[in-house]
């Protein structure tokens, strides 16, 4: 198992291909100087002892050396020993709504960022509880079965967006199954779903959902995200609203929050409704509730005491750089006489 801990720097390899091109046209540019100083016989003896060799072996070696100290930067982890974990917790599975409505700007940047960020934190908040996570619009997926490893929850969280799920709506019903398929199969009154969502599913479909996991005790805590008055769905390209998404009348689309049913949800499945807003998500209260529970001692395999290797990749580029230093870009006599590298204009 390993990991990078800064992944947010394999950026810096775009700037390989820049430094490469800079340097070819630098070797051309140089050579078509020296043809116009003077006569090209002139030229190669002045500059018998240059070699063209030498120059593109220091170039690579200074492009991998580069190439070292990013994965240096990067720092790759390992994992040093898998063992089974024991802990008092929960499980817990969030069920993500990201249909196209969840782009509404009525809380900011949009509801589905929004959520995003406070889920983030509520990831910092959890002791010993795991973690699943469901994404839906029209239909329902599993995005990440329910494990305790923090740092993936929050890996998947930030690649969500809505065009995940190419069939659009609110499917409240089949997030609420996916859920409960995902969890164990004990009977254990340690599990809870946290469903956000703009609610605009208006089929009873989902409450009898909500009574069968109640069957099953499981809780359901609905967060309700947006507003009742309801907002237009922007069109989106490149980070800019260019418009509103419109119906086939040509109608622009409204989007509500349905708080009603949420409420419904909730209480057929022993939770509670939270309506959130620019400043609290309702996160907070959510896992008070869940705290309720009756916690379970829960065993998951995981790797711990994560390694830095830092150190090889950091050393690999010192050494690559202090090669490339002492590399001079003339040959020198006792090579020349050798001819080690042939006609040094090579």
């Amino acid at each position: 198992m390993f990991r990078f801990e800064h992944q947010i720097y394999f950026y810096a390899f775009c700037a390989l291909p820049v430094l490469l091109l800079l340097a070819l046209w630098y070797f051309a540019w140089r050579s078509r100087r020296l043809k116009q100083i003077g006569d090209p016989a002139l030229i190669k003896e002045l500059t018998a002892y240059a070699s063209n060799r030498k120059r593109i072996i220091k170039l690579v070696l200074f492009l991998l050396a580069t190439s070292s100290l990013i994965l240096a930067i990067c720092n790759l982890q390992t994992g040093s020993k898998l063992k089974e974990v024991k802990r008092e917790g929960a499980d817990v599975i969030v069920c993500l709504d990201v249909s196209n409505s969840m782009l509404a700007q009525d809380l900011m940047p949009n509801r589905l960022t929004r959520a995003k960020y406070a889920l983030e934190k509520m990831i910092d908040m959890l002791e010993g509880d795991r973690m699943g996570l469901i994404i839906f619009a029209g239909e329902a997926y599993v995005q990440l079965p329910i494990t305790t490893d923090y740092d993936a929850a929050k890996m998947f969280m930030n690649s969500i967006h809505p065009g995940m799920i190419s069939i659009q709506g609110t499917n409240l019903e089949a997030a609420i199954k996916k859920a409960c398929e995902s969890f164990s199969n004990d009977d254990g009154k340690n599990r809870a779903i946290i469903l956000i969502t703009d609610g605009e599913n208006h089929e009873s479909e989902a409450i009898a959902a909500a009574a069968d996991a109640r069957k099953k005790g499981i809780m359901i805590n609905t967060i309700g995200i947006g507003s009742e008055k309801g907002v237009p769905i922007p069109l989106i390209e490149n980070g800019v609203v260019k418009g509103y998404r419109k119906d086939r009348e040509g109608q622009t689309i409204v989007t509500r929050l349905n708080s009603q049913l949420l409420k419904d949800i909730a209480a057929q499945a022993n939770g509670i409704y939270v309506q959130a807003s620019q400043k609290d998500l309702g996160l907070g209260a959510v896992l008070d509730k869940i705290g309720e529970l009756d916690k379970a001692q829960l065993e998951s395999k995981m790797y711990t005491d994560y390694e830095d290797q830092f150190q090889w990749f950091l050393g690999l580029a010192l050494l690559l750089y202090f090669i490339e230093f002492l590399i001079s870009e003339r040959v020198s006599e006792w090579f020349k006489k050798l001819n080690v590298y042939g006609d040094a204009k090579k």
